[in-house]
C-alpha cells in the first residue's frame, strides 16, 4: 500500500494518510462512497477528526485578466476519536451525500473542463493538516444529460466549461459558484447567437435551466446577453420529448432577442429540419474538442485529470478563507 501524503501536523516521523474513492464518476445529489487509510508514524497519535472538503477551481467573473482560485464546496466529518498506533494501518470508510449542485465533470467519459476534488484533513492535537487530495468525477442526472443530447440534436456544438464564482440572481443556488456551459449555435444561426451557455441548478424537486444567450452586436444595435431560467422534472425525464422540449427553450430565448430589435433567426421549420439533421452526438462529439484547446487554467483534459494537486496547489490559505 502506497500512502500519497505524510502528514505534517506531528512533522516527520508523523502518520500518513491516502484516501480512496469508490470507481466510476459520482452523481450530483449521489453517494460518493471510500475509505480513508491512516498508518502510524512513529509514536502513537490521537486522530481527534477526519474530515472530507469537496472543492472545486473556480473563475472570478469580471476580472480583466483570468484570475481563479479554490474555493469549498462542502465538507464531511467521517470519523475520528481513536488511537493510531504507532505505525499501524487503520481505515476509515465513508459514505456521503454530494450536493445536488455539485458540477458536472464529464459527459460520456469525456472530460468538460471543471477541476474538481476531494480533500482529506485530519486534526491531530489540535492542530489541523491538509493531507491527500483526489481527483473526483461527476456525471450528469439523467435530465442534464437529455437536455444537453438534445441541443446536440438540434445542431448545437459543446465549446467549454467552467465555473464561475457568484450567485444567478432569481434561482434557488446554494453553492458559492455555478457551472457554465458554452454551446456553439448551427451555423445557420450563427450570424444572430454568438454562442448559448447553460447552468443547471438541480435540487431533490427538480432543475433549474439557465440558458443564456450571447448575441452579436449589428450595424445599428449593440450585442447583448439574454437570460432566461426554465424548469425541469427528474422523474419526468423519461418520458420527456426533449428535442421538443429544449427547442422551445430556445425559441423563446431567440423570440426575446427579436424583441429587441434583432432580425429573426428561428423559422418555424427548424424543429423539425435539426431532428433528421445531425445526429445526437453533436454536442457529446463536441467535447473532446473543446477540452482539448483546454478550457481549465490552459491545461488539456488528460492534464487536469492527472495534475489535479498541481492544479490545487498553493490555494489553501484561499481555500480555508472560502470556508466561513
Amino acid at each position: 500500500m502506497v500512502f500519497k501524503k505524510l502528514l505534517g501536523a506531528l512533522g516527520v516521523g508523523g502518520p500518513s494518510v491516502d484516501t480512496v474513492l469508490q470507481p466510476g464518476p459520482a452523481l450530483p445529489g449521489g453517494l460518493l462512497s471510500g475509505e480513508v487509510r491512516l498508518r502510524g508514524g512513529g509514536s502513537d497519535v490521537t486522530i481527534d477528526r477526519i474530515s472530507l472538503l469537496l472543492v472545486a477551481r473556480v473563475e472570478r467573473e469580471g476580472q480583466e485578466e483570468e484570475d481563479e482560485g479554490t474555493v469549498v464546496l462542502e465538507r464531511f466529518s467521517v470519523g475520528g476519536g481513536f488511537r493510531l498506533a504507532e505505525e499501524a494501518d487503520h481505515a476509515v470508510p465513508f459514505t456521503v451525500t454530494l450536493p445536488w449542485e455539485t458540477p458536472i465533470t464529464e459527459l460520456h467519459g469525456q472530460h468538460l473542463g471543471p477541476v474538481l476534488g476531494i480533500r482529506t484533513e485530519v486534526e491531530i492535537a489540535g492542530a489541523r493538516d491538509k493531507g491527500d487530495l483526489d481527483a473526483l468525477a461527476v456525471g450528469p442526472l439523467p435530465a442534464q444529460e437529455a437536455i444537453l443530447e438534445a441541443f446536440g440534436r438540434l445542431g448545437y456544438v459543446f465549446r467549454s466549461a467552467d465555473l464561475e464564482l457568484g450567485h444567478i440572481r432569481g434561482t434557488g443556488q446554494r453553492l458559492p459558484c455555478y457551472q457554465e456551459i458554452e454551446i456553439l449555435p448551427p451555423a445557420g444561426h450563427a450570424h444572430a447567437v454568438n454562442e448559448i451557455e447553460v447552468t443547471f441548478i438541480a435540487a431533490p424537486g427538480g432543475l433549474e435551466v439557465v440558458i443564456e444567450a450571447d448575441k452579436r452586436a449589428g450595424l445599428f444595435t449593440e450585442g447583448h446577453d439574454t437570460v432566461h431560467r426554465f424548469t425541469a422534472s427528474h422523474h419526468a425525464a423519461p418520458q420527456t420529448d426533449w428535442n421538443a422540449q429544449v427547442d422551445a427553450w430556445l425559441k423563446e430565448v431567440i423570440a426575446d432577442r427579436e424583441a429587441h430589435g434583432a432580425p429573426p433567426s428561428y423559422g418555424g421549420e427548424h424543429g423539425d429540419r435539426h431532428r433528421s439533421g445531425p445526429g445526437a452526438g453533436s454536442v457529446v462529439a463536441g467535447v473532446a474538442a473543446g477540452a482539448a484547446v483546454g478550457v481549465v487554467g490552459g491545461m488539456v483534459a488528460a492534464e487536469v485529470v492527472d495534475e489535479i494537486g498541481d492544479a490545487f496547489e498553493g490555494e489553501e490559505d484561499e481555500e480555508s478563507g472560502e470556508e466561513g
